[in-house]
């Protein structure tokens, strides 16, 4: 057994409407579910889009951490869930469930 990420980039996910985003969250709770079920979850959640963010930079004679992203980028984690499957075609299938049920873009590596 190996363990994937599956992710998205804020980014991706696009512009739609409240009432679509809300249409999204059960559908996305009950693949979860059935991570569960299958017992390959390991672990899942969406980061908060407005909640504290905080960098550490160890590049100098202290480290450093500070309030806010270390850069500036349009790329920012917007959400993630871990998996435990038996091959990369596993992780692939839970990939695209997880995507069709959220409606934007994963990306999906091997965790080493």
């Amino acid at each position: 057994m190996a363990q994937y990420i599956l992710f998205f980039n804020q980014e991706w996910v696009g512009e739609h409407t409240e009432e679509w985003f809300r249409s999204r969250g059960p559908l996305a709770a009950a693949c979860v579910e059935e991570m569960k079920a299958a017992g390959v979850y390991v672990f899942a959640g969406g980061l908060e889009e407005h909640g504290p963010v905080y960098a550490v930079d160890p590049t100098g004679d202290d480290v450093l951490v500070t309030d806010g992203p270390f850069t500036e980028t349009r790329e920012v984690l917007g959400g993630f869930a871990v998996v435990d499957v038996a091959d990369d075609a596993t992780a692939k299938e839970w990939g695209a469930r997880i995507a069709e049920a959220c409606g934007w873009p994963h990306e999906i590596r091997r965790v080493s």
